[in-house]
């Protein structure tokens, strides 16, 4: 199905690489292993405008990482975003392995993990107590 997808991209002329190296690669960062801790740090660079390299250099503009922020908060949970961004208040990003990173702008990046998943392919539990975190901690961007 990937290939199809990526064909149908390519024919848009959206990929100039060859289809089979793209989707290789695609597959070997799908199988990142990380902890969720790592995964935070990750994402840092998110939630803070000032977040530099260990040499001082600046990964994105502040414009830069809101729109990516915005497309997190849209679409990072597929046809879920919205119920995501209603439940829990933030831009978020998930993975079909359990994970989720959410980001609250100049605050804080939160990983969470559990494998579980619901209908639409999300953590059941990751989604749960970012809802119950936001909620108790008044954190959610809304």
């Amino acid at each position: 199905m990937q290939f199809v997808i990526c064909n149908f991209i390519k024919s848009f002329g959206n990929i100039n690489n060859d289809v089979a190296a793209v989707i290789d690669f695609y597959f070997h960062i799908c199988s990142l292993e990380m902890s969720c801790k790592e995964l935070s740090e990750i994402f840092m660079f998110l939630a803070n405008d000032e977040f530099s390299t260990s040499k001082g250099n600046k990964i994105l503009s502040m414009s830069q990482a809101k729109r990516i922020n915005a497309i997190m908060l849209t679409c990072g949970f597929y046809d879920e975003s919205g119920e995501f961004a209603f439940r829990v208040g933030l831009p978020g990003k998930s993975g079909v392995g359990g994970g989720i990173v959410a980001i609250h702008p100049d605050k804080y990046c939160i990983a969470v993990w559990s494998p579980k998943l619901n209908k639409q392919s999300n953590s059941y539990k990751g989604m749960l107590f970012l809802e119950k975190f936001t909620t108790r901690t008044a954190s959610s961007i809304f």
